[in-house]
């Protein structure tokens, strides 16, 4: 690529997930603090977002691969995303709330797919390019978390409206992005965006295990998404009951997660090599069972080793599982159906596994809420035991089978 490329495509991917990481983890408690929201219309406020990404695909290879440059596409998303936005920051009713996120997450789930597409068109070599360019990604969100957290404005409208800004500039800046015309021809059929060549890797009990066990483990992983911020700000306020909370920095601190993230991706290709894929996922079921655990029963006292602990595990959760699972998925796969077989994992996770887990940490939530003073370690002990199911079922029936990686 050319170096100004490589830079129009850096700041394209810097800018997405600055958008993205401005609200995604922070609002929950904006919605609390904020709106009165109950824990069930938070859980829906984040279903949205899986909704929208059962979606995207079917809009991305219906609309966007064939009739339009994905540049442009790109562009008049964020600028839609960025009306809705301002419509949101005017919302009080958490329903109402509901309602504007869930039009804001059709516009948004499409250029989560539409920046890598277009990044790997101007590639020669993606496989060794894109990873260059995917880390303006990680770098973001932990820039944008940290502004956030610096600004102490977790629980404010301010992170729709910091999202809002960043999400209008990155439109017009689409316009400017090297030309990506489609390429799909033909007519696209419902068979062929679900991936219907790749169920045929369900003939093949382990892979059926993996594939369970992935949509589960998007339980938990919603319950962090929805919850850790909350959990910690009140763990927080219990312990420095004087204090004002936007002290406590909780965006700072969770901000370690994608540091985390970013070393483990580093460490993966060594782990693969010493351990095989079956022992890594079960390293990374492990550890979702002790960071919630470490959420429950840590405090903001003698036992804040454990919350950080909890947050520096994001690496090993997420990179162990979730990122070796797409290796494991390719390896499945072969050349012939790896991107339909990606693209299954994708819809199955982020959107049916992370709905489920949006709804059920909502109403978990709920349930151990009296008098607006929530069990934490109640909360956090049903995704620790949901995982501790899932690692059992894991180790009982997965065979590690695929080729050499």
């Amino acid at each position: 690529m050319k170096p100004i490329v490589k830079t129009q495509l850096a700041i394209m991917m810097f800018m997405q997930f600055f958008v993205w990481g401005a609200w995604y983890g922070q609002m929950s408690k904006y919605m609390t603090d904020q709106l009165g929201a109950t824990g069930a219309q938070v859980g829906n406020a984040y279903a949205a977002f899986s909704i929208a990404m059962i979606a995207a695909p079917f809009f991305v290879g219906m609309l966007a691969d064939r009739f339009f440059q994905a540049q442009k596409v790109l562009g008049v998303l964020n600028l839609l995303g960025a009306g809705l936005l301002f419509v949101l920051t005017g919302t009080k009713d958490p329903d109402a709330f509901f309602w504007i996120m869930l039009l804001y997450c059709l516009t948004f789930a499409p250029t989560i797919s539409l920046t890598s597409s277009i990044s790997m068109r101007q590639m020669t070599n993606p496989e060794k390019e894109f990873p260059a360019i995917r880390v303006f990604g990680t770098i973001a969100w932990i820039a944008v978390v940290n502004l956030v957290g610096f600004m102490g404005v977790g629980d404010k409208v301010t992170i729709f409206q910091i999202s809002m800004v960043s999400s209008a500039l990155l439109g017009f800046l689409s316009f400017t992005l090297p030309s990506t015309p489609p390429t799909a021809t033909g007519p696209t059929t419902f068979a062929q965006i679900v991936g219907k060549d790749a169920f045929m890797l369900f003939k093949d009990r382990s892979f059926v295990i993996f594939f369970i066990s992935s949509v589960l483990i998007c339980i938990p992983l919603s319950f962090y998404y929805a919850w850790a911020n909350p959990s910690l700000t009140d763990t927080f306020k219990l312990a420095y009951p004087d204090a004002d909370p936007s002290t406590f920095r909780i965006e700072n601190i969770m901000s370690l997660g994608q540091v985390s993230e970013v070393l483990f991706m580093l460490l993966l290709p060594l782990a693969y090599s010493k351990w095989g894929v079956k022992n890594i996922l079960i390293i990374g079921l492990l550890a979702w069972i002790t960071r919630f655990a470490f959420f429950g029963y840590g405090d903001a006292l003698s036992g804040k080793w454990m919350l950080y602990a909890a947050i520096l595990l994001h690496g090993v959760c997420f990179d162990f599982f979730f990122v070796s699972g797409m290796i494991y998925t390719d390896a499945k796969a072969g050349e012939r159906i790896k991107s339909q077989a990606q693209g299954l994992i994708t819809l199955a996770t982020y959107g049916i596994g992370m709905f489920i887990g949006s709804e059920v940490s909502g109403i978990v939530k709920d349930t151990y809420t009296v008098n607006e003073v929530t069990s934490w370690l109640n909360v956090w002990l049903v995704p620790s035991g949901i995982a501790a199911v899932i690692l059992v079922l894991f180790i009982v029936m997965f065979k590690d089978n695929t080729r050499k990686v």
